[in-house]
């Protein structure tokens, strides 16, 4: 059973959370969800931008993505689900699955794909707390909230005993922790401040260190390539992780 939060500590997580839920929820995200086509990208108060896949997000799984489902274990969570891929894979293969967003428009597209979805952040309470037997953090994922420790933190709560997390990791040695908007054009245009909200990018070697501050033991290390004719340096990086007992047995 997972260790209660204190109410102050799941509130001051939900009001650090409340700028996601601003932008991902707004256009232009919205819009791109809805057409299925970028561009789109995170946009730092310096103007440097880091491209978001839409056309592959609304596609379906494809080979890295299975990768990472054959490896998930009992009832899954898919945290940020976007369009709902994955959720909808896990689905088509009779296995179940819930996938949370922020964004109305994500959770709209998963339904229509046939696919699980509600309309929550990770912050947020939801459906079987301490019982998920795999959470997911792909696509960039582990970069929501701005704080890798608070979010691996959290997500331990929500995976039973002994669960597993896989999570995507940027494929350069990286760990920042930036103010971005979500923007729809290579220039920069006009906007306002508090369009910005906390957003993080993590390697691998950042993730490991956070999961084991965070409670996780790391359980396996790949990559997959998006198709089978490209090169391992094509690949995407995952990284599964295994909730740790609490000394005592307790979790």
């Amino acid at each position: 059973m997972s260790t209660a939060v204190p109410p102050t500590t799941r509130t001051e997580r939900r009001t650090a959370a409340a700028p996601d839920t601003v932008s991902w929820g707004a256009d232009p995200y919205a819009d791109a969800l809805r057409s299925g086509r970028g561009p789109l990208f995170l946009r730092r108060s310096d103007g440097w931008l880091l491209p978001l896949e839409v056309e592959r997000w609304c596609a379906g799984a494809d080979a890295a993505d299975l990768s990472a489902l054959r490896r998930c274990e009992g009832t899954v969570l898919d945290i940020g689900c976007g369009p709902g891929r994955l959720v909808a894979a896990l689905a088509a293969q009779g296995r179940r699955a819930l996938g949370i967003d922020v964004s109305t428009a994500a959770v709209a597209r998963t339904a229509a794909t046939g696919g699980s979805a509600l309309h929550r952040s990770v912050f947020d309470s939801l459906p079987e707390e301490g019982s998920w037997g795999t959470a997911l953090l792909l696509d960039g994922n582990i970069g929501i909230g701005g704080d890798p420790h608070a979010l691996l933190a959290r997500i331990a709560e929500l995976v039973e005993e002994a669960g597993l997390l896989i999570v995507e990791t940027t494929p350069a040695d990286v760990d920042e922790r930036v103010h971005v908007r979500v923007d729809n054009a290579c220039h920069g245009g006009r906007h306002a401040p508090d369009d910005l909200f906390p957003w993080a990018r993590v390697g691998t070697r950042a993730l490991l260190r956070y999961a084991a501050a965070a409670g996780w033991t790391p359980v396996e290390r790949w990559s997959a390539c998006e198709a089978g004719d490209q090169p391992p340096a094509a690949g995407r990086c995952f990284v599964s992780l295994r909730r740790r007992a609490a000394p005592g047995g307790r979790c």
